[in-house]
């Protein structure tokens, strides 16, 4: 599973990428056909993929509410009892949210910076606003601090306010792992089932991805001609840039925190992000990074805990691009995120990315974005587009993930780094 996209930890696997070539070709057959066709033909076409793609991204939507939030609470309930189960996990849970925190952040403004020096040309991907688009933010006269702590929560999932329905799940997730064993199953045996009912649902809902993505390409270029294409590279750009900002913070967490020098770390790294570049999974790596952290001479005991913990909950590079895909779609529907929002994004995306465990590629994609989206008042309905373009990123994503993870095992390690990348 990725955190958005990829396959960060979980090994290449055939029928996801005829899937991932499936969406792909939907994309391109829509796109083409589109800018292409002209007059009566592209009138005939379009009556009929306009609510064909809407449609279709109001089935995947609907679940995004009960996922997030069933997600949030099991996760954070587990890692909560982890965390009180020795003192290297709890240390490894704070330095995981407070590295995904500075990567968000930091990809938050790096992408608000990029879109103003390289603004997008035209609103390339601009749909239509009915089509799927998240609820309104809220009024301009409701104080901020009411927005925050939800006073119903069930009116909040109603209303996707995902602010408020987070911090919620936080809270309960907080709160059911101080519950004896017994109370805490009780509680979470439902939220996990109703997890599982989600996925079956979005499965099938994928099964379609083919169409629905062709339908809301045809639409886009239809509306918009062969600018579409120069939309998608340009975003391409942009949330890759987020994920080698990522990555670079990782070399600076070393060097500040961690005793040890860039070059040594880089000598170390370069093993292991050759190996995430050729199979894009995490976990395909984690062998590579064992031996990397022994040639840090990290402590090995130290190793053998964090990094199978970092592989399944720590994807620095995936949050962070997680916030530049919001903050992308919010300056490409014409309202670029204020200071506020900008944080905002970076806050919701932290948790959201800790409890997207275990979710295939293509629904943590959707998981983990939407969220991110509807709490800044960004537009969702071009995130079909992105993921069947999300190859090229998830290559960035994932390169950014094992950086941080081997990152993340030099800092928690009590022992000096020197110059001396082999250990010897």
């Amino acid at each position: 599973m990725s955190a958005a996209g990829g396959r960060d930890d979980a090994p290449p696997q055939r029928p996801r990428d005829v899937r991932a070539a499936f969406l792909l070709l939907g994309l391109f057959v829509g796109l083409g056909g589109g800018a292409l066709s002209g007059g009566g033909v592209r009138a005939a076409v379009s009556a009929v993929a306009r609510p064909v793609g809407a449609l279709w991204l109001d089935a995947l939507t609907m679940t995004v509410v009960p996922l997030v939030f069933g997600l949030l609470v099991t996760a954070i309930a587990g890692t909560a009892r982890e965390a009180k189960a020795g003192s290297v996990t709890l240390r490894a849970l704070v330095w995981f949210a407070v590295i995904l925190t500075v990567a968000c952040l930091v990809a938050a403004f790096l992408t608000a910076g990029l879109l103003h020096l390289w603004p997008i040309a035209g609103l390339g991907l601009a749909l239509s606003a009915d089509a799927g688009a998240p609820p309104p933010a809220p009024a301009a006269d409701v104080a901020w601090y009411h927005t925050i702590i939800p006073a119903n929560p069930i009116r909040a999932a109603a209303d996707t306010a995902m602010v408020p329905l987070v911090v919620f799940a936080l809270l309960l997730g907080f709160a059911t792992a101080q519950l004896e064993r017994d109370a805490a199953e009780a509680l979470l045996r439902p939220l996990r089932a109703l997890v599982d009912a989600m996925l079956v649902i979005v499965r099938w809902v994928l099964r379609a991805g083919p169409i629905g993505v062709a339908a809301l390409a045809f639409t886009a270029a239809a509306d918009l001609g062969a600018g579409v294409f120069g939309t998608l590279a340009h975003y391409v750009a942009l949330v890759s840039a987020a994920c080698l900002a990522a990555t670079l913070l990782a070399y600076l967490w070393v060097w500040v925190f961690g005793r040890t020098s860039v070059i040594a770390f880089a000598r170390a790294a370069v093993p292991v992000q050759a190996l995430a570049l050729g199979t894009q999974s995490s976990l395909a790596t984690l062998p590579a990074m064992i031996e990397a952290a022994a040639r840090l001479r990290g402590d090995p005991r130290v190793a053998g805990i964090v990094l199978p913990l970092a592989v399944s909950l720590f994807r620095a590079a995936s949050a962070a691009a997680n916030v530049a895909v919001a903050v992308y779609l919010a300056h490409l529907h014409g309202a670029g995120p204020d200071i506020g929002l900008l944080v905002l994004a970076a806050l919701v995306a932290v948790p959201v990315s800790l409890g997207a465990v275990g979710l295939p590629a293509q629904v943590s994609f959707f998981a983990t974005i939407a969220p991110v989206c509807i709490a800044i008042g960004a537009p969702i309905t071009a995130l079909p587009l992105l993921l069947a373009i999300e190859a090229v990123p998830d290559l960035f994503r994932t390169l950014g993930n094992v950086t941080n993870d081997l990152a993340v095992t030099r800092l928690l390690s009590g022992r000096d780094a020197d110059a001396d990348p082999a250990g010897g």
